[in-house]
This record gives structure tokens, sequence and C-alpha cells, in this order.
């Protein structure tokens, strides 16, 4: 399970022409999921993603969680994230999880995700997205 987390300005996702998913300051989150991931492994990245300390505090230092600065996080699927990369100019998808596994550990994630902390939104997955933010900093992140 790969997660890339940014820090964002904003951060919305549309599909079909239609918002589905808005934030406002916050984290734009990547989530890719691949074979052979567990409900463990969604878990620890659940904890981890908002306890991580990203955002800087009154000394400019990044000591501070989302929820510390009551941001906003907007999760979305990304099973590219799950690519092969190393050999050959073509993407490979055979590490990522199959479509129902990922959409399962997903949702699993999102619902972990809720269940410590309310400023939640999502994208829809296996949809095709249109995501747009402002990344603050930049500051970006891959947690794995």
């Amino acid at each position: 399970m790969k997660v890339l987390v940014q820090r964002a300005l904003n951060a919305s996702v549309m599909v079909s022409g239609e918002v589905i998913g808005a934030i406002d300051h916050g984290q734009l989150v990547l989530v890719g999921i691949e074979k052979g991931d567990s409900e463990q492994d969604v878990q620890r990245l659940a904890d981890k993603l908002l306890k991580y300390r990203m955002f800087s505090d009154a000394d400019g230092k990044m000591n501070l969680n989302v929820q510390q600065v009551n941001g906003g996080v907007l999760l979305v699927s990304q099973f590219t994230l799950a690519a092969e990369t190393k050999k050959g100019l073509r993407p490979g998808f055979s590490t990522a999880a199959v479509p129902v596994e990922g959409e399962r550990l997903f949702n699993d994630f999102v619902d972990k995700v809720r269940s410590q902390y309310d400023r939640v939104e999502t994208g829809r997955f296996g949809a095709d997205m249109k995501v747009s933010f402002t990344n603050d900093g930049p500051v970006t992140f891959m947690l794995d």
C-alpha cells in the first residue's frame, strides 16, 4: 500500500463535471493498493496519516498534524501508484490489487480515517477523476 500525501492549500476532485469532494487547507492523499495488502496495512497507514506532522508550528517547523491544524483530508484512489516502473518505458500494473480487492481496501481505509477524524472527503473508486489542488510548500511525502 502506498499513500502519497501532499500538503494542500485547497484540493478538489470532479467526476463527470461535478465536484464530489473538496477541502480547503489540509491533505490531498493519493492511495495505491497493491497485491498482498492487508487490513493491518490499512490500519497502520490510516493511523500514520492522521498523526503525520507535516504542518508548520509557530516557529515554522513541521510539528503539527492535520487534526491539530483543523485541516481537511481528501482521499483519492490511484492504482497507478502501484505501477512497476524500473524497466522499460511503459508502466506495468501486475503489482496493483485487482479492482474488487482494491476497492474493498480503499473503502476500509476511508472508514478507518473517518472513524478517527470527521473532516474527510473522497473521490470515487474506479472513476475517471479530475483532481485539482494547490500544493503548499511544496510538501509531499510517500508513506508505505
